[in-house]
């Protein structure tokens, strides 16, 4: 066969020096090719869609779990979405004081049969996975707020998640469980964290078990637990320091894993991760629907300081919002200032943010518009004055997700 210059490719193609440019490996150095374009260059909420309409595909989150740590810090790929969710609220040798988020989320595509050569080898190309994550820092003293986010298929050298330890990676962002401590490090133009994590508090299930329930549909659930209270210490680096600075305070970590978790009719939530002064914690998560109410499955967890945790019902709860801030760059009305009372708990406090604009816009990954931000506050606790720390995560205010997760 030749083109129109007369080179005969199926002559060049048949000696042994050039037999690298068969068809079959010809074919394995262009799909990764293919596959790194098409997963850099398409909105992610777009496969969340497409995904969406395979969700029986994957396992459902149903029923009790058998719950068996250190493995269930891992990748669960038999479900559809899951993320691994760090928050912290820090502060350096100065006193002066930041917070900072680092995400890591795993999103199926569509779930595919494990594939093999004929020498029974598994193909490292195959794209089932999208992993992304999101990187924030707030600085409190000058008041300003970064935003980093990447994306990538599952690869060598790309993107991975261990599914028998705490082992995530995307390019070189990572977190790492070793015995009892968790080692999380990213850092992109100026922006970086690395920090040391150690557990105060053993693991706390939310929901039923583990189960938190986000409507009435069967399987409209997830797996849900946290370490709710993280001993922190390391390092941070905003783009106006000229140099990490060593810093301590307290981190949040969530992870949570399911296939079919909000409805079209669902707008988004408000969530709240609260450490209080006497050693108590305060996690709730308000599920909003479109037409204003708010989802009967709506839920929180209290967490004594010995550890011991207790489910909130939506009825033992009540927030009224104070006060609004509209986002400058998309419009966006977010709830900033917020009254909490549940008296089941005797807790009662006022909650605000440490800076109005915490809001990322995701255009490079998830393609959803959130406000995620450093929060404090005060008020009391079984009868004493406490100060909250924490963060809050809003979403669907510019934009609704239901069906996206």
């Amino acid at each position: 066969m030749k083109d129109s210059s007369g080179f005969d490719f199926k002559k060049w193609n048949t000696q042994g020096k050039y037999k690298f440019f068969n068809k079959t490996r010809l074919i394995w150095i262009i799909l990764p090719l293919l596959f790194f374009f098409h997963i850099h260059f398409l909105p992610v909420a777009l496969y969340s869609s497409l995904s969406y309409c395979y969700a029986s595909e994957w396992k459902q989150a149903i029923g009790h779990r058998m719950w068996e740590f250190p493995k269930d810090h891992g990748s669960h790929p038999e479900y559809r979405t899951e993320w691994w969710y760090f928050t912290g609220n820090l502060s350096d040798e100065t006193q002066a004081r930041y917070g900072y988020q680092l995400t890591f989320f795993r999103h199926s595509l569509k779930k595919m049969p494990q594939q093999t050569d004929k020498n029974h080898k598994t193909y490292p190309w195959i794209v089932d996975d999208v992993y992304l994550a999101h990187f924030t820092i707030t600085d409190i003293q000058n008041k300003r707020f970064w935003f980093t986010e990447r994306t990538s298929r599952k690869g060598p050298g790309l993107a991975y998640a261990a599914t028998d330890r705490m082992d995530i990676r995307l390019l070189n962002w990572k977190a790492i469980m070793k015995k009892n401590r968790i080692f999380i490090k990213a850092g992109h133009q100026g922006m970086e964290i690395d920090l040391e994590l150690t557990p105060e508090k053993p693991v706390v299930l939310h929901g039923k078990d583990g189960l938190s329930m986000k409507g009435e549909t069967q399987g409209q659930a997830s797996y849900y637990y946290s370490f709710t209270r993280l001993k922190t210490k390391g390092f941070i680096k905003t783009p106006l320091s000229k140099k990490s600075v060593r810093v301590n305070g307290t981190s949040w970590f969530d992870h949570e894993f399911g296939s079919n978790q909000l409805s079209s009719e669902q707008e988004g939530w408000d969530w709240f991760s609260l450490h209080l002064s006497d050693g108590r914690d305060l996690m709730i998560y308000l599920l909003r629907k479109k037409d204003g109410s708010v989802e009967g499955a709506s839920s929180g967890t209290i967490v004594e300081k010995d550890g011991t945790s207790r489910h909130l019902a939506l009825s033992l709860i009540n927030i009224q919002v104070l006060n609004k801030w509209i986002s400058p760059k998309t419009k966006g009305t977010y709830p900033n200032r917020w009254h909490i009372k549940v008296p089941a708990a005797q807790i009662e406090l006022t909650i605000y943010p440490l800076m109005d604009g915490q809001e990322l816009i995701t255009d490079a990954s998830t393609r959803i518009i959130y406000w995620e931000g450093a929060v404090e506050g005060k008020g009391m606790s079984k009868n004493k004055p406490v100060i909250a720390t924490g963060y809050v995560e809003l979403t669907g205010y510019a934009g609704s997700l239901g069906g996206v997760f």
